[in-house]
C-alpha cells in the first residue's frame, strides 16, 4: 500500500488499533509518518491480536472504552479512527447488553473526552451496512430504509447517529462509513464470529472442506487495503463531514462463486459443502446485498482497486506462513 501524504507528524489515534481494520490503518498512518496510538481492549471474543501490529510503529495502548480513563489518550489528536466495536451478530442476540455497551454507550465515552482532549480532530467511524436489514432493492443506496435485523444493527445505528450529532450539535467534522464485507491479511480467522470468510480461509490452509450456507445470497467484498485508503481519504476530505457513506468493494458475487474463488486463489485446492443457514442464523440473515457507494466515490474519487481475485490470493498467501499467529 503506497503511504498518504499529509499525514506526517500528525497525531492519529486509532480505536480497535490491534483488529483486522484498525491494524491496517496503523500499518498505513505510520508509513506516513503519523504517530499513532493504537488503543484496544484485546478482549478474547474480539478479532485484537499482538501480531496485527509488528512493524507498525503503532504505541499499543490496551484500555477499554467502556471503562478505562480516556483523557490522556484523547489529548492533542488530529484524527481518530473509530474502529472499535462489536461485529458479532450472534452473538449480539445472546448478550445484547454487551453489544449496547460496546457499540453505543462506550462511544459516549469516547466523545466526552474528546470533547476536552481534541474539540477540533476529524472523526471516521466505522459503521455497518447490517442496519439497512433484508434489502428492498439493488443495490442499496444511502436512502434505502433503515431496518436492522438483530441487536448488533441497532446498537451499531444508535452509535453511528451519537456521533454524526456530535457533529451537528459540537461543529467537530465526522464521518461514518458503512462497511460491507472486509477481508485481508489479520481478519480474523480461528472462527465465524466476525466474517464467514476467515474460517473459510482457515479451512483452506488446513486442507479441511468449509461450508456455504446458502449460496445464492449476493455479496460485495471490500479488500483490506481499499477500506483503508477509504477511511484516509474521508478523513482528507472535508466536504465528507457530517455525512454518512456506503463503502462498497469489488462487483457482487454469489456465495458459491465466491467459493470456488477462493478454492482458485487456493491454487486449486479444497473443497467446500452447501447447507441450508442454522435456525438461529437464519432468522437474522438478510439475503443477497450489495451497496450503491457512488456518493462516497464522487465526494472523494476513491474507487476499490484490488479485484476479488488478487485480494483472495493475497489474503491466503499472507496467512499461509503466519496461521498459527491467528489461532
Amino acid at each position: 500500500m503506497k503511504p498518504h501524504g499529509g499525514w506526517a507528524g500528525r497525531r492519529v489515534l486509532v480505536t480497535g488499533g490491534a483488529g483486522f481494520l484498525g491494524s491496517g490503518l496503523c500499518h498505513a498512518l505510520g508509513a506516513a509518518g503519523a504517530e499513532v496510538i493504537a488503543l484496544d481492549a484485546m478482549l478474547p471474543e474480539g478479532g485484537a491480536n499482538p501480531a496485527n501490529l509488528e512493524g507498525s510503529g503503532a504505541r499499543l495502548v490496551v484500555a477499554d472504552l467502556r471503562d478505562a480513563d480516556l483523557a490522556p489518550h484523547a489529548e492533542g489528536l488530529d484524527a481518530v479512527f473509530n474502529m472499535a466495536g462489536q461485529t458479532s451478530h450472534a452473538g449480539s442476540m445472546a448478550d445484547p447488553f454487551t453489544d449496547l455497551a460496546v457499540n453505543a454507550t462506550a462511544q459516549l465515552r469516547l466523545m466526552a473526552a474528546l470533547r476536552t482532549g481534541s474539540p477540533h480532530a476529524v472523526v471516521v467511524h466505522a459503521s455497518t451496512r447490517q442496519f439497512y436489514g433484508r434489502p428492498h432493492y439493488l443495490p442499496v443506496d444511502e436512502k434505502h430504509p433503515i431496518n436492522p435485523p438483530d441487536a448488533n444493527g441497532v446498537s451499531k445505528l444508535a452509535g453511528e447517529q451519537y456521533w454524526l450529532m456530535e457533529g451537528r450539535v459540537h461543529d467537530r467534522p465526522v464521518v461514518s462509513l458503512r462497511l460491507t464485507n472486509c477481508y485481508g491479511p489479520r481478519l480474523r480467522v480461528k472462527d465465524a464470529r466476525q466474517t464467514f470468510l476467515g474460517i473459510w480461509f482457515r479451512r483452506l490452509l488446513e486442507g479441511q472442506p468449509f461450508e456455504v450456507w446458502g449460496g445464492a445470497q449476493l455479496r460485495d467484498l471490500a479488500y483490506l487495503d481499499d477500506v483503508v485508503a477509504a477511511f484516509l481519504a474521508a478523513a482528507e476530505t472535508p466536504a465528507c463531514a457530517g455525512q454518512a457513506f456506503n463503502l462498497g468493494g469489488a462487483p457482487p458475487v454469489s456465495l458459491l462463486e465466491l467459493a470456488e474463488a477462493a478454492l482458485a486463489a487456493h491454487g486449486g485446492r479444497g473443497e467446500f459443502t452447501t447447507r441450508e443457514f442454522p435456525a438461529e442464523r437464519a432468522s437474522i440473515d438478510i439475503g443477497s446485498f450489495h451497496a450503491d457507494d457512488a456518493a462516497f466515490r464522487a465526494a472523494t474519487g476513491w474507487a476499490p482497486r484490488v479485484p476479488l481475485e488478487e485480494g483472495l490470493r493475497r489474503s491466503l498467501d499472507w496467512f499461509r506462513p503466519r496461521l498459527h499467529q491467528y489461532l
